[in-house]
Order: C-alpha cells, then structure tokens, then sequence
C-alpha cells in the first residue's frame, strides 16, 4: 500500500513549522489526499541531507510513494540538489507534489514537471546572484564616493534590503509568496516583514 510523506523543514521557529504543517493539511484536504507520514526538521538549509532528513525520507520510500511540500526550497539549498533529489524520487517511481509551484507528478507529464522545477530553481538562484552582485556594487560605489555607511543616532536602521525595494516590489505584483522572496534574498520572513512595516512598503502597488 502506498504511503503519503509529508516533509517539512523551517530554519527559525517551531511556529513556522506548524504553520508549514497547516499549509500541508488544507492542502490535502481539498485535493483528497491522506498525509500518512511527517518528517519534520528546524534547521538551515546550509546543513547536509543527511542533518535535514532528506536522506533518511528517500531511504524510507517505496515504489508508488508519494512526496509532498510547501515549496521546492524546502528539499534542496541549490537548483543542483533539488534536481537530484527529484531523478532520486524518479528513480524509486514516487510522486513529487510542491504546493506553491503548483507541481504534480502524481498527474504532470514528467517533461512538463521537470521544466516547472527547473525553471524555479533556477530564477530563484539568479535572483539571489544578481541581488547579491548589486548589493556588493552598490557597496563599492558608497565606499569610493567616501560615504559613511555607518547607522546616524536616531535614525532608521540601513539595512541590506535597502537596494532592493523596487526588487521586492516587482516580485510581491507578480504574486511571489512572501516566503520566497525572502529566500531570494537571502534574509528570514520575520527580517522582511519588518522591513516591509519599517519602510512602509506599499506591496500591491
């Protein structure tokens, strides 16, 4: 008989991590689906497969198995890994579900499924390399005009989110959950919603 896996990894507080298990359930309960099986972890996702529990899920898996998350983040720190760990899940013949990217292997074509990720692997990684190339240049630019980059007392707090309000912006209109846009930058929820209140960033517009 085969099982339903749900994996889910946060890196902060045990909260997201009941909110991730939320998320998962509705999710089911509408698409008529039966979580059978939790494997949950609070840890970075600099940490190896092994330390986040990926490599104890694949190991637990059978043919006809099924795997759902919130987000393809959830399973892989790179475009790279996640790739792998969807040809392993390939290869044991178990069905991929992603919540937010809308992925289903369970009912995709296998091609249409393999681009969806790749595809958002790879924006998410460009988008953290460009950010982090601009921020660096921005950084160059204030330093050889002699700014001082310092905090003044009384002020607002710089932050390196700064150089990217227009970013975030474009990213919240086009409807990208809050949760990735703060992966493409780098930073936690928690650092971005208070970066959104603290500038009064207006999302919708």
């Amino acid at each position: 008989m085969s099982t339903t896996w749900a994996y889910l990894r946060v890196s902060t507080s045990r909260q997201e991590l009941d909110n991730q298990r939320l998320e998962i359930l509705n999710f089911a309960n509408q698409a008529g689906i039966r979580v059978d099986e939790f494997v949950e972890v609070e840890i970075s996702s600099r940490k190896t497969t092994e330390e986040r529990r990926i490599d104890e899920l694949l190991a637990r898996l059978a043919p006809g198995d099924t795997v759902v998350v919130s987000e393809l983040s959830r399973l892989g720190r790179s475009l790279g890994e996640m790739v792998q760990i969807v040809e392993q899940l390939k290869e044991k013949e178990v069905a991929l579900i992603a919540i937010k990217q809308g992925i289903n292997t369970r009912s995709d074509s296998d091609m249409a499924s393999k681009c969806i990720i790749y595809l958002s692997g790879m924006f998410a990684e460009l988008e953290r390399d460009f950010l982090s190339q601009r921020t660096k240049n921005g950084l160059e630019r204030a330093k050889a005009q002699g700014k001082v980059l310092g905090r003044k007392k009384g002020s607002l707090g710089k932050s390196k989110m700064d150089e990217h309000v227009d970013e975030i912006k474009r990213l919240m209109t086009l409807k990208v959950p809050k949760a990735s846009v703060a992966k493409i930058l780098g930073v936690s929820r928690q650092a971005l919603y208070k970066f959104i209140e603290s500038r009064n960033i207006d999302v919708a517009s």
